[in-house]
């Protein structure tokens, strides 16, 4: 591969973002890459590509090029030598890449490699407390985290099948295989720009992961039944329990983010889904108006993100130990509160993007036995591993409350 230097600055001008001025790494490469309208496909693919590897692989890469954060310019170019030398990529001679050590980052590579938190990249805290929670299975999910996350799409069955949209994807050349297991889902062969297809335009599918497609099955909501989602957020999974309930009944989307539920809005005209009424967390009187009232409420309660770090590798840097105490204290004030719009008889699931037991099965068993979760019964719980389905690590559990 022959490297280009508009596209090896590109990636360094990201970096910077990502790294020195805390900048969301997706938001970064969108900018970035409406930069040069001459750049295809490919060109694209690279910048996102390699800045995301260097990204995920940002300690590993620091110790191997003896930099330390912040990197000014010179240290991200070493940065970036180690990437391409790692990757079997020849380094120009460009001034940038002057006295580039590359026999050493090889060596160092292979001794860093035998030690856990360097192999895997991840900061000191998170490597001891992923060991204190998952024990041995900590080793195999955390390699796993750090693969490429497939590109996964859930065909809205109100407007198309999913061999239909299959066909129709094969006609763009866009190659897709169907999943065992995940009825509405189909697997990019190889990654592809799909938001510009006209199936996406007209709302024959969102890209959603195969284990976040677990959770409205789970629920498993049935036309005319009232549901709530009660942290929506921008509706990915909204919209999946709306298409099952085939439109009818009423689906209530909540969130304390009025932004978010506004985007959740255009995606159901897209998707022509009509039976979502969204409505703000602004006190807590939205919430007793609703006590007793729904048939199945969803609570994807915020977490850690642990279990999605494959698509979000800089989440790893920007999380810290006390966000995780925050968040473990939200989730359990969310339980207490958000269980009561569950009527009698009615089920309630709790789910989290997380690997984390303290964020999981330990937060229902603890929900369980409090005066707020005194009538509600654990049904099933799914555990969903990286490491065993290849997909985003998730916690779904099931409760059913007394009639």
């Amino acid at each position: 591969m022959k490297l280009h230097r508009n596209l090896v600055f590109a990636t360094i001008d990201s970096l910077h973002l990502i790294f020195n001025e805390n900048k969301q790494a997706d938001k970064v490469l969108k900018n970035t890459l409406k930069r040069d309208k001459r750049w295809g496909a490919r060109d694209r693919a690279f910048i996102a590509e390699t800045t995301y590897d260097i990204v995920r692989w940002k300690r590993l890469y620091a110790e191997i090029a003896e930099v330390r954060e912040p990197f000014d310019r010179p240290n991200l170019f070493r940065l970036f030598t180690v990437w391409a030398t790692l990757n079997g990529i020849a380094i120009p001679e460009w001034k940038q890449f002057e006295d580039t050590p590359t026999r050493r980052i090889k060596g160092k590579f292979d001794e860093l490699s035998k030690i856990r938190k360097y192999r895997e990249s991840i900061p000191d805290w998170l490597d001891e407390l992923g060991q204190k929670e998952l024990g041995k299975k900590w080793d195999k999910e955390i390699a796993a985290l750090n693969q490429q996350a497939d590109v996964v799409l859930r065909v809205n069955t109100l407007k198309t099948t999913v061999e239909n949209l299959q066909n129709e994807l094969a006609d763009l050349e866009i190659e897709t295989e169907i999943l065992s297991g995940y009825p509405d889902a189909l697997k990019l062969k190889e990654r592809a720009n799909v938001f510009t297809t006209d199936a996406f335009k007209n709302g024959l599918f969102e890209v959603q992961d195969a284990s976040s497609q677990k959770v409205a099955e789970i629920l498993d909501p049935k036309p005319g039944m009232h549901v709530i989602d009660a942290c929506a957020g921008a509706g990915g999974k909204s919209l999946h329990i709306a298409t099952m309930m085939e439109n009818k009944g009423q689906l209530i989307a909540m969130d304390i983010y009025e932004n978010k539920l506004n985007e959740l809005k255009r995606r159901a005209r897209r998707n022509d889904i009509f039976n979502i009424e969204t409505r703000v967390i602004d006190s807590t009187k939205v919430i007793k108006k609703l006590i007793d009232k729904a048939d199945k409420v969803l609570i994807d309660a915020p977490c850690s993100g642990l279990g999605v770090l494959r698509r979000n590798p800089d989440a790893k840097w920007k999380l810290r130990p006390e966000f995780l105490d925050n968040i473990r204290a939200t989730q359990k004030e969310l339980l207490d509160s958000y269980s009561r719009m569950v009527k009698p008889g009615g089920q309630l699931v709790y789910a989290t993007c997380s690997i984390l037991p303290s964020e999981n099965e330990l937060q229902v068993k603890d929900f369980l036995a409090r005066e707020a979760g005194k009538d509600f019964t654990l049904l099933n719980e799914e555990k969903i591993m990286p490491s065993k389905s290849g997909f985003d690590g998730f916690y779904i559990s099931l409760l059913q409350k007394k009639d």
